[in-house]
């Protein structure tokens, strides 16, 4: 779970922020917050510093760890893909840059946008003694604000489309991809409507001459058909304070998300996808996977003894190699 972990500078940069604070208020805040998250609202209802940092200490674990898992995979898919620049779009605390940061040394070059103030101003706090400290975070709406940003090498927009409405989301993605040199990654909730949206902001860029980097192993539409949908699931470990605010009493959480990554660029070979935790039996292992061909299972068996002992270290959202296209 470690490398899906806050960074220690940012989780001593939060610890500092939270000397002090009432755990109660901070979960009635964070409350709040999840609440009109659950309902389809927006970040409005974080409007002081109070607020903000609640939002932090409860939410930012599992956004992480989604955004570092789906960098993972991106990194996984195009090991060549060195960028420089990053544009962080509806950045809220700068969870996207921290976690891109952690991802890609060649990082040398940060510029977020967000309209809420409160997060603006808890991110601008916590990068400080970081790699982050000169980052540009720009405090304005996505949609009026993006046109003027810079282009940069990768852009990231995580959990924000769910706070938009149909019309507005084409118009995000059309100027997110005009600010893409190489590659966007947009990670939302991993609810069907999450992967809805996910799937139509899919749709969409790839008529536009964009590339699936993952998860697809391919630019065809989805083969999933309802009431299935995709999505992963990251596992993350909870602090003491995590778990106070949260009235949770497991040392670890589950965040599910849906991702897709688009590049102006091909990713080398072939691949599949898991796309659901593997079963496995004294007798084989199983996978459900998406390929180039389309929906597969794959069930290793037992007496391939080299197969079954490397499918036993299968986890869901893997990439192997895929057979189909052998």
């Amino acid at each position: 779970m470690s490398a899906f972990d806050l960074p220690a500078d940012l989780k001593a940069a939060l610890a500092r922020k939270a000397e002090g604070l009432s755990r109660s208020d901070a979960a009635k805040r964070a409350g709040t917050i999840s609440e009109t998250y659950r309902s389809g609202g927006t970040s409005a209802p974080i409007r002081t510093e109070a607020d903000a940092l609640a939002y932090a200490l409860t939410r930012m674990p599992a956004t992480y760890a989604a955004i570092a898992a789906s960098l993972n995979a991106l990194s996984e898919r195009r090991p060549d893909f060195t960028p420089a620049t990053l544009l962080d779009v509806g950045a809220g605390p700068a969870t996207a840059s921290w976690a891109a940061a952690r991802t890609f040394d060649s990082l040398t070059h940060f510029v977020a946008i967000d309209a809420n103030a409160a997060l603006r101003a808890l991110a601008c706090d916590t990068v400080t003694d970081s790699r982050l400290a000169a980052m540009r975070y720009v405090e304005g709406n996505v949609l009026a604000g993006l046109a003027a940003m810079e282009s940069a090498d990768l852009v990231i927009a995580s959990y924000v489309i769910n706070e938009l409405g149909e019309a507005d989301r084409t118009t995000l993605a059309d100027l997110m991809w005009q600010k893409t040199r190489d590659t966007l990654l947009v990670v939302e909730p991993g609810t069907p409507a999450g992967y809805e949206r996910i799937l139509a902001l899919r749709a969409h860029l790839i008529a536009q001459g964009a590339h699936v980097i993952a998860p697809c192993p391919h630019d065809n539409a989805c083969p999933l058909t309802p009431p299935d949908w995709c999505h992963f699931s990251q596992r993350l470990a909870r602090s003491r304070a995590h778990k106070q605010i949260k009235g949770a009493e497991l040392p670890f959480e589950d965040e599910r998300y849906s991702y897709v990554a688009l590049s102006r660029t091909l990713a080398p070979g072939h691949i599949s996808r898991i796309l659901s935790q593997p079963t496995l039996t004294k007798i084989e292992v199983a996978a459900k996977l998406c390929t180039t061909a389309g929906l597969s299972r794959l069930a290793v068996p037992r007496r391939d003894k080299a197969g079954y002992a490397a499918a036993r270290r299968w986890n869901w959202g893997d990439a192997i190699a895929d057979k189909a296209a052998e």
